[in-house]
């Protein structure tokens, strides 16, 4: 991102932090397109200014290969990589933490390069004390780096990582030599064409088509260097789970982590907790010798003399005598009123002297999904859920977003609509977008990109990757849902394949064994295997959209693409799955309508939506009757409507590429409301 002067973790602070951004221009970029980097020592002397290359040019054509073999889109044809016709590859400046394939970064290259070689200079960030006294270690932290990642310092190999979407960093302490500069070198593979990688929305081929987007390869989030205690709190990747559910005891369930600790040594916790400016109490234990992790509960309940202590700023927004705002004494969370706690964590040696303190925060809410009615409740109250699809893409920089506040924005943005959530949509956003979702009070239902092919190397890739995205974003309280796998991709043949039944298995009860608080979306759109809400996708214009969502029945036993059904089906060795009678059912994909361009000058070659309004005024009227169609038979309890904004050549937003309106907010949000009170009337009745 642009800004280097927010912390790129706000929801986990520390006080007095010597830390420094290292996005920027610092940074130098050499492709490796023969791979010799390795071999030729680059990581121990650094990328030299240029390499010539011998025999075939940069972008080989094996992405025609791959793309024979996704069986799930077979709509698109087979591309091949331009050949650059390149003779040598220059190092040049890049513009971290944007990818070379985006305008950004300074790069804006589309042609396929696999190996990546970064170069930067560090400085140690610690002080004079913190530096002589051995107290704190020096960390480099990314992230998310797209897809293999090798670093060193000074030529010292000091870690790495396995994944383009998760956040990872490296102890450089060791590396680091007193009063100069310290040489980072990163390496980086990221095939273009591997369709075991996760790569969700990026395509494989140099121009984007359909619903696939311009790839990311390397740095594309935040990187910073912090000096950290040696002995440390450790965060949600880290193992600290902060469990808010408990909304009737008001009890806060926290498991928090500590890092570095000494076999010998003696350490407390301290959870202190407050909301408004008021003190709600803290609580104390000492780390068990055989564990690096404890158990604290603190009751986050409010008596009445220090209700009536807390700030205006609060109680404006969330007034004490709304039963949807206030439980008892204990402030809720929601999308109306996103009330948070203040937390502080504190870590003691055996003397009492604070080792570490990090600042964070939670908000309480309870989500309910196994009523039995088919309706999903928050905080004890029916929810409709209206979600917009978000990809997460900006004009000049791709999959990273501009700024800290691009992300606010488009939060701001979403609301305006009328949306109260969004389905973050294969992709790990930048935790930042998750710290305005809680704070503006704004759903989110969290997955990551997916692959396209099933083999024993996509399972371990996948189950590590998703593992790291949920522990990354458990504590917040704005995360609804989780969603694993989307429309079966890497998983062609549910329909026969019980290998590949017994994986979307095992990640439900992975994702349920981290976090057994949310419902799980299995398999979003169809082919469920296991799942806790019935989600289907329907792209089809309003009266054929009406006659599947009629009834419950007519929306589950009618085939929705390609031959697919709803739930998977008995086969020898598995016994297939059907609805679970009383589950929500969401339609989490639909609508997809883009505006007919005024004159053929304004229409891009590639551009396309689902269907085409002819105007503004004709789009309105598309949303509604969509909506209604919808929600008509009373048992959807929740849309996810495509899209929030234009994408490159998929112009079916509802705000252009550049965040510009394309029609009326008001007036769409008076037509989600109007859907939504659909089913909230039919909820009455029942």
């Amino acid at each position: 991102m642009s800004a280097k002067t927010q912390y790129p973790r706000p929801d986990f602070t520390r006080p007095n932090l010597n830390w420094k951004s290292l996005n920027g221009k610092s940074w130098s970029l050499l492709f490796d397109d023969q791979d010799i980097g390795l071999s030729e020592g680059w990581h121990i002397n650094g990328p030299p200014e240029r390499v010539t290359l011998t025999g075939a040019a940069s972008g080989g054509s094996t992405a025609a290969e791959d793309a024979q073999r996704l069986e799930a889109f077979p709509e698109l044809k087979e591309k091949y990589w331009a050949n650059t016709g390149a003779t040598e590859n220059v190092k040049k400046p890049i513009n971290v933490p944007f990818a070379f394939q985006c305008p950004a970064s300074g790069w804006g290259d589309n042609a396929a390069h696999e190996v990546l070689w970064y170069e930067t200079l560090l400085s140690d960030p610690r002080s004079p004390t913190e530096a002589a006294g051995g107290s704190h270690r020096v960390l480099v932290r990314f992230g998310a780096v797209d897809y293999d990642a090798r670093v060193w310092v000074n030529g010292h190999d000091v870690g790495g990582h396995l994944g383009g979407y998760g956040p990872f960093d490296v102890d450089v302490t060791d590396a680091l030599r007193s009063g100069e500069s310290n040489k980072l070198v990163l390496r980086v593979r990221d095939s273009p064409s591997d369709l075991e990688q996760l790569r969700g929305k990026q395509y494989w081929a140099p121009t984007p088509e359909s619903i696939f987007y311009t790839p990311t390869s390397g740095i594309w989030q935040n990187v910073w260097i912090e000096a950290v205690p040696r002995t440390r709190l450790g965060a949600g990747s880290e193992g600290t789970v902060l469990r808010s559910d408990d909304i009737e005891s008001g009890v806060l369930k926290a498991s928090i982590a500590v890092l570095g600790r000494r076999a010998a040594g003696k350490y407390t916790i301290e959870l202190e907790g407050s909301i408004g400016g008021v003190s709600v109490g803290s609580v104390k234990g000492e780390l068990p010798k055989d564990k690096d992790y404890i158990k604290l509960n603190l009751g986050l309940k409010l008596s009445a003399d220090k209700l009536k202590a807390v700030s205006a700023d609060v109680t404006g927004a969330a007034p004490l005598d709304n039963a949807r705002a206030w439980k008892d004494g204990l402030a809720l969370w929601s999308p109306d009123y996103p009330s948070l706690y203040d937390l502080k964590l504190r870590l003691y040696d055996s003397a009492g002297k604070i080792l570490d303190e990090v600042e964070t925060y939670t908000g309480m809410r309870n989500i309910n999904w196994k009523t039995g009615d088919g309706t999903l409740r928050l905080n004890g109250y029916p929810l409709f859920q209206i979600l917009n699809l978000d990809q997460g893409y900006w004009p000049e920089t791709g999959l990273t977003p501009p700024s800290g506040e691009s992300l606010k924005l488009d939060v701001e943005l979403a609301k305006k609509m009328g949306f109260n959530g969004c389905r973050k949509h294969q992709k790990v956003e930048d935790p930042i977008f998750l710290y305005w979702a809680d704070k503006l009070g704004y759903l989110v239902w969290g997955e990551i990109a997916n692959a396209y092919e099933f083999s024993a190397e996509y399972i371990k890739r996948f189950d590590q990757e998703w593992t790291e995205a949920v522990r990354r974003d458990i504590n917040h309280p704005s995360i609804i849902t989780w969603t694993p796998v989307n429309e079966s991709w890497a998983y062609p043949n549910l329909r026969d394949d019980v290998d590949q039944r017994n994986h979307i298995k095992s990640l439900y009860w992975l994702t349920k064994s981290l976090d057994p608080t949310r419902p799980i979306n299995d398999n979003c759109g169809w082919e469920h295997v296991q799942t806790d809400l019935s989600t289907y996708h329907d792209y089809h214009d309003a009266p054929d959209l009406a006659k599947r969502c009629l009834t419950a029945e007519t929306r589950f036993n009618e085939e929705l693409h390609g031959g697919r059904h709803m739930f998977v089906q008995p086969i020898t060795g598995d016994g297939g799955t059907a609805h679970q009678e009383g589950a929500p059912i969401i339609c989490s994909e639909f609508g997809g309508v883009n505006i007919a361009p005024r004159s053929d000058s304004e229409k891009g070659e590639r551009d396309w939506g689902y269907t085409t309004a002819s105007d503004p005024a004709d789009l309105l009227k598309r949303i509604e009757a969509l909506c209604t169609a919808v929600v008509q038979g009373g048992f959807t309890s929740g849309f996810v409507w495509t899209q929030l904004t234009d994408i490159e050549q998929e112009v079916n937003g509802l705000y252009a590429f550049d965040r510009t309106e394309k029609i009326s907010p008001a007036e769409v949000k008076k037509v989600f409301n109007k859907a939504a009170q659909v089913y909230y009337d039919a909820v009455a009745k029942a």
